[in-house]
C-alpha cells in the first residue's frame, strides 16, 4: 500500500511521535469498532512496519489492515506484560474480526471426573455447564484441544484394559454437546485417586500405577507397544498442560484445578514470569 497512503490516513508524523515503548495498538473501522488488537514491545518500530508494508505475502495482513481501517489508536503500557494482558482482554471481550490467536477461548476443553451409579466417569468437553447435573470435578481448561483430546482418548484406551467400560445411559437433564465425550467404568476404583491427581497436575504417579496394573492384563501385554506409546503421550500432556496449569493456579493462589475458558489465557499471562 505504501507509506504515502498510510500517512494520508493516519498522519504523516504518527510514527515519529510514537515512543519506543510497550503498547497495544487498535485498528478501527469508520464506526469506531476494533478490527484488530495487537501488542508491541516497541510500538514505534511495530507501527513503522505497517507504514512500510509492501506487496510481499508476509505483509498482506498488514497491508489489508491499513487499507480497510479508518483510524489507529495507541495505548502505551508500562511493560510488555501489561501490554500482553491488555491485548488478551481486548481480544477476549471485543473479538476483533482480524484477530485469530486467542479469540477462541470457548474452544478450550476441560476433562471431568466423577461417579454415577457406582461407575467412575470420565468426560471431555468444551461445554462444562452442559454436564452440571453429573456433579463432575473439572480439570482445565486446557489451551491445546488436540493434546487434551489425545490425552482423554489415551486414558480411555488404557482404562479399557484396566477395567470394564459400561455405556452411560443418556439422561434428559444432561445434554451432550457435539464433540463431547463421556465414558463410564467399573473396577477402576484403585486408580481413581491417582487419576485425579494426574489431571490436577499434582503427580504423574498414575502412569506407574497404570503400567503396573496393565502388566497383569494379557490383552495389555499383547498390545505392549500401543500401551507404551499412550503412556508416553500422557507423560507429555502432564508436563505441557496439567502441570503448567497447576503452577499457574498456585502462582495465583487459587485452589482447585479448574479455570474458566475465558480466564485461562489471562491467568497464564499474569504469572508468566513465575512459570518459566
Amino acid at each position: 500500500m505504501g507509506s504515502g497512503s498510510f500517512d494520508r490516513k493516519f498522519g504523516a508524523g504518527l510514527v515519529r511521535e510514537l515512543p519506543a515503548a510497550p503498547a497495544v495498538y487498535l485498528f478501527k473501522d469508520g464506526d469506531g469498532n476494533v478490527l484488530y488488537a495487537g501488542k508491541a514491545k516497541n510500538v514505534r518500530k511495530r507501527i513503522q512496519g505497517y507504514r512500510s508494508a509492501g506487496r510481499r505475502k508476509a505483509h498482506r495482513k498488514m497491508s489489508r489492515l491499513v487499507r480497510v481501517a479508518s483510524s489507529l489508536e495507541i495505548r502505551v503500557q508500562g511493560s510488555e506484560r501489561d501490554a500482553l494482558l491488555l491485548e488478551n482482554e481486548l481480544i477476549r471481550t471485543l473479538r476483533p474480526r482480524f484477530n485469530v490467536d486467542g479469540a477462541f477461548s470457548f474452544l478450550y476443553p476441560a476433562i471431568g471426573t466423577g461417579a454415577d451409579e457406582r461407575r467412575a466417569l470420565l468426560c471431555f468437553t468444551t461445554h462444562v455447564d452442559a454436564f452440571t447435573p453429573l456433579d463432575l470435578r473439572w480439570h482445565g481448561s486446557f489451551r491445546s484441544r488436540p493434546r487434551a483430546l489425545a490425552a482423554f482418548e489415551d486414558l480411555v484406551a488404557l482404562l479399557d484394559f484396566a477395567g470394564h467400560r459400561e455405556p452411560v445411559p443418556r439422561r434428559a437433564d444432561v445434554a451432550r454437546p457435539r464433540g463431547s465425550r463421556l465414558a463410564g467404568y467399573r473396577r477402576i476404583e484403585p486408580l481413581v485417586p491417582a487419576l485425579e491427581r494426574f489431571l490436577r497436575g499434582e503427580s504423574a504417579e498414575l502412569l506407574a500405577e497404570l503400567a503396573a496394573c496393565l502388566l497383569e492384563r494379557p490383552a495389555a501385554r499383547r498390545a505392549a507397544a500401543e500401551v507404551e506409546e499412550r503412556l508416553h503421550r500422557l507423560a507429555g500432556f502432564f508436563a505441557a498442560d496439567a502441570r503448567r496449569l497447576r503452577h499457574a493456579l498456585d502462582a495465583a493462589g487459587r485452589s482447585g484445578s479448574f479455570v474458566a475458558q475465558e480466564e485461562r489465557d489471562a491467568l497464564f499471562l499474569a504469572h508468566a514470569d513465575r512459570l518459566r
